[in-house]
């Protein structure tokens, strides 16, 4: 039998916490090389995109593919679960609402490797869904009491602080410009889908960690030249995949302001191979693209707990 879940079900079950273990347990995973990703593939259609990326999550005993078309506006996204050992179908889950925690917390395990220890407050680019969970995953893991958020629409930006405010235990403000929310952030998050730079980046105070969450397409670019320069360590989730989509570091390679050799994996930080910073003024980066691996560890981990709490349908998909 297999369980199906919906995007409801996903939501009374999910936790940011799980989601961050989750995470960090897939870097873990590709460290050690128990956990194998595939990089997201695209499949241009006359009307839009089809992307597929699949994983294997071996301390979960879990491997599947998340599915997912960009099409008129509409984004349906398809998680497939299976055991590693038996091939099972475990479980068909809506993931969105997976999707949006398990970047969120990508950026938190980063901003736990990299960011320092001290950092106490943040400046938030974007004011959709993906700056939600990136909001909730920073402020889980370093003790944040002040957030300014900025987008380009007032509206928008009022919303999120009404919306986001009961929470979160940091104070939110809505600031009207790109300097008033990084001049004075231990931590800056960019979670939008602008093709040009959002802030400036000889603006960048020192000892700042940055998170990049939205430049997954190369036509993509959140970050720029400057804050590229400003940067000592930048780290990627994947370098593979990076080198297909991310927009930021593409650019600064083919400008040869930057090399691939000097970017390292979020995964080597977290296992321990590299370090996060060497100082507490050092700047730092992450680049986050999305990993099929975060989509199965977390899937994994709802799948287990939805087991144990009797949530979903069970369907018989195979004769």
């Amino acid at each position: 039998m297999t369980l199906l879940l919906t995007e409801s079900d996903v939501r009374s079950l999910l936790t940011m916490d799980m989601a961050l273990e989750a995470v960090e347990e897939a870097f873990r995973g590709l460290y050690a090389g128990t956990a194998i990703n595939q990089p997201r593939h695209r499949l241009k259609t006359q009307r839009g995109l089809f992307h597929m990326m699949a994983s294997v999550v071996g301390s979960r005993r879990a491997l599947g593919f998340k599915a997912y078309a960009s099409l008129g506006g509409r984004v349906n996204f398809l998680i497939a679960l299976y055991h590693s050992e038996t091939g099972e179908l475990l479980a068909m889950i809506e993931g969105d609402w997976l999707g949006r925690m398990r970047t969120g917390a990508a950026s938190g395990v980063a901003t736990k490797y990299m960011a320092r220890p001290d950092s106490k407050t943040l400046g938030l680019f974007g004011t959709g869904g993906q700056a939600r969970t990136q909001l909730l995953a920073v402020c889980a893991v370093r003790p944040i009491e002040k957030v300014w958020v900025y987008s380009r629409d007032p509206q928008k930006r009022a919303a999120f602080v009404a919306d986001m405010q009961p929470q979160v235990k940091a104070h939110i403000v809505a600031v009207d410009s790109p300097t008033a929310a990084i001049e004075s952030a231990d931590v800056i998050v960019t979670a939008t889908t602008s093709s040009e730079p959002v802030f400036a980046g000889d603006q960048l105070p020192p000892g700042v960690h940055i998170n990049a969450a939205g430049s997954n397409h190369l036509k993509r670019r959140e970050i720029d030249r400057k804050t590229i320069r400003r940067c000592p360590r930048i780290a990627v989730d994947s370098l593979e995949q990076a080198k297909i989509e991310c927009g930021d570091l593409a650019g600064a390679v083919e400008d040869k302001i930057l090399y691939w050799d000097d970017v390292i994996e979020l995964a080597d930080i977290v296992g321990g191979g590299a370090p996060g910073r060497t100082s507490p003024e050092e700047r730092t980066l992450f680049e986050s693209q999305g990993l099929a691996v975060w989509d199965i560890a977390t899937a994994a981990r709802v799948f287990e707990l939805a087991k144990e709490r009797g949530v979903g349908q069970r369907v018989k998909m195979f004769e």
